[in-house]
């Protein structure tokens, strides 16, 4: 069970050393990661089972596949995704292009900016 006001956060990020930054980046920035995926099946996995994160980053190149599927789990429960792409918002399919997108590689200060609404919505529900 989370603390009243914290921020809970699911991982899908499949290059250990950026997620490893991107677990110490959300740390600091005060989130509690809920879970975490380095493969698309656990991906779609946890967006189906993991305690209801206040949003969700999720790499857009999973292993060679795309991460859409999972994101679909999670928009249908409610979850905000913010996608992690070297390509830009224009490198979604014009579907997803409404989503916050987070620009590899990114740094403390793009990660902060693009949680921060996020992360008000999730205090005032605690």
């Amino acid at each position: 069970m989370s603390e009243p006001g914290s921020r809970r956060i699911l991982v899908v990020e499949d290059e250990t050393l950026v997620l490893f930054n991107l677990e110490d980046i959300l740390s600091d920035l005060g989130w509690e990661i809920v879970g975490v995926a380095m493969r698309l099946e656990e991906a779609r996995r946890l967006a189906e089972t993991a305690v209801r994160p206040d949003v969700a980053i999720l790499d857009v190149n999973i292993g060679g596949g795309l991460v859409f599927p999972a994101a679909e789990i999670l928009v249908q429960r409610g979850v905000p995704v913010v996608f992690a792409t070297g390509y830009g918002r224009d490198g979604l399919p014009p579907e997803w292009q409404d989503r916050e997108v987070i620009v590899k590689p990114y740094t403390q200060a793009d990660v902060e900016r693009v949680l921060q609404p996020y992360s008000q919505q999730a205090c005032a529900a605690g």
